[in-house]
């Protein structure tokens, strides 16, 4: 009998060095670059943020989806202090050491907030701005993103945890728990996981909210996209970067929780393709 090699992990990548951080990235199509930026979950990592997004929208465009440093498989720097500013630099240095001086940014959750702070401190260097599910401005610490950030490993917690996230139900299963429990206890995952939000965690909030001044300074034309029933992120988050973003809309879908990339998959790869697609037209 031929032994056959183990199917190679669909998370792990290209590599680069990015601002001093290895860094796992995906790097598909060709085209304008747009920077995909993922949320905080547990175990979370760009393809698994991403896995229905990078298809789609590689058809348009040449489309970079990194592992943001204490996520994935990008390398965690022992006594790293992970925060905005090294989330950032690492960003802004992937661009550099890909040669892209301007990129469409679309950041998801915690990616929001992180691309709310790239376009403020790094104006030139991003064309338009997608804000999905985004933090970034104040709001009170809901019991979902409470219950996200709190997160211990196990099974049961994992599957608790992906009933906030989805509105459908029936995308939950016990398979999906499992996999993503089994990717929440990788080596390294849940060390830098729990070192970044410990409780009380209103303050992690807060320190990823960007100046009210600053967000209304800004002038990239920027869509805003919230899952009507998101029951991490308030709805009221993303109406009011569409009352500070001057040149914003806001796009929300119904029947749809945390994942909009993943419940509206099809809808919203259009919807953001699109948008894109307007500043070359």
């Amino acid at each position: 009998m031929t032994a056959t090699a183990a199917p190679a992990n669909p998370e792990i990548a290209s590599r680069i060095d990015a601002a001093g951080i290895a860094t796992n990235y995906h790097d598909v199509g060709d085209g304008h670059p747009v920077l995909l930026i993922h949320g905080s979950g547990p175990g979370v990592s760009a393809w698994a943020n991403w896995r229905l997004t990078l298809p789609e929208l590689s058809k348009r465009f040449r489309v970079i989806a990194p592992d943001m440093v204490g996520f994935g498989f990008s390398d965690r720097p022992e006594g790293i202090r992970y925060g905005m500013d090294v989330w950032v630099d690492q960003a802004i240095g992937l661009l550099d050491a890909l040669g892209i001086e301007k990129a469409h940014l679309v950041g998801n959750s915690f990616g929001g907030a992180l691309a709310l702070a790239m376009a403020i401190r790094h104006p030139g260097r991003i064309g338009r701005l997608v804000l999905m599910g985004a933090v970034g401005v104040p709001f009170a610490l809901t019991p979902g993103l409470d219950a996200a950030w709190g997160y211990t490993p196990s099974i049961d917690n994992m599957r608790k945890l992906l009933d906030l996230f989805a509105y459908d139900r029936t995308l939950v299963t016990d398979d999906l728990a499992k996999l993503r429990y089994e990717a929440s206890i990788r080596p390294g995952f849940q060390e830098s996981f729990s070192a970044m939000f410990p409780a009380p965690r209103q303050r992690w909030v807060d320190a990823m909210a960007s100046p009210e001044a600053d967000i209304r300074a800004l002038t990239h034309e920027t869509l805003v996209i919230h899952g009507r029933d998101d029951r991490i992120i308030p709805l009221s988050n993303s109406v009011t970067l569409c009352q500070w973003v001057e040149r914003s809309q806001l796009h929300v879908f119904g029947r749809c929780g945390h994942w909009v990339q993943i419940e509206h998959a099809a809808r919203f790869s259009r919807l953001v393709g699109d948008f894109f697609a307007e500043a070359s037209a």
